[in-house]
């Protein structure tokens, strides 16, 4: 028999000895079969609303480098966005930005428990269970989730280049503001173009901030990483800070 929540979560590279754990929620804009186009154009479904572009090859850059384990979706957040609980309106949003997403209207509560079914409870359950392995084996994960945010949104442009969001815990976060201000020439705010207020750090707040996991939350503006030269380039500059945060919370007795 099929297994329904088969290809739900890739885990990529998961015997690598970094404790950097690296989650990309929003890594693709597939949309499979089982649930259609959402009533998309291509050109939508290609758009920032179905995904975050350039966040993946940015994540896969970043784990060669750390030698760490990546975590990642294979669907559409629109689909279902894995940085959000089954509760909130956003896991399955009828509208984005200036895009309604007419296969997301009026979803049945037998709709919206297919898809949590399928996607969001495997996807969760396997970040968990390498963080536990890990535990087990008396490591300390550090939670990094890889985002990308568009340049203009309703219209306005977003000066910020490489925003640090935090969720409970905001030690990692301030030291990787701190350290890519210093290495870096990048526009750097803390907790922009979002903010845990938003609602964007569940997945942090779900599988880090329960065990007392160092964890932060990186978005990078999407056109700074619109091909694969960008995205190794990007990679390049930050791996080193993000060493960098980590190597100065353990001088500091900080890290978990």
């Amino acid at each position: 028999m099929e297994d329904p929540t088969e290809g739900a979560v890739v885990i990529e590279g998961d015997a690598a000895a970094s404790p950097f754990v690296l989650v990309c929620e929003h890594a693709a804009n597939a949309f499979p079969a089982r649930w259609g186009d959402l009533g998309l154009s291509p050109a939508a479904r290609a758009a920032h609303i179905a995904w975050d572009p350039g966040a993946l090859g940015l994540a896969r850059g970043l784990a060669r480098r750390l030698g760490a384990v990546l975590v990642r979706a294979t669907t559409s957040r629109l689909i279902y966005d894995l940085n959000r609980p089954p509760q909130s309106q956003g896991a399955m949003a009828a509208r984005s930005e200036i895009y309604a997403i007419p296969g997301n209207e009026n979803l049945s509560p037998t709709a919206r428990l297919d898809r949590t079914r399928v996607l969001y409870l495997p996807f969760h359950a396997a970040l968990r269970g390498l963080l536990a392995e890990r535990l087990a084996q008396g490591q300390s994960p550090v939670v990094i989730t890889i985002h990308s945010f568009t340049p203009l949104w309703h219209g306005q442009p977003r000066a910020v280049e490489f925003g640090i969001i935090h969720d409970a815990d905001p030690a990692l976060a301030e030291a990787i503001f701190d350290e890519a201000r210093a290495q870096t020439t990048l526009d750097v705010r803390l907790n922009e173009p979002y903010s845990a207020a938003d609602e964007v750090t569940h997945t942090l707040a779900l599988q880090a901030t329960p065990m007392g996991l160092r964890n932060a939350m990186l978005e990078i503006r999407n056109d700074l990483i619109a091909d694969t030269s960008a995205q190794e380039a990007m990679a390049e500059r930050l791996a080193p800070v993000l060493l960098a945060a980590l190597a100065r919370l353990h001088a500091a007795g900080e890290a978990a």
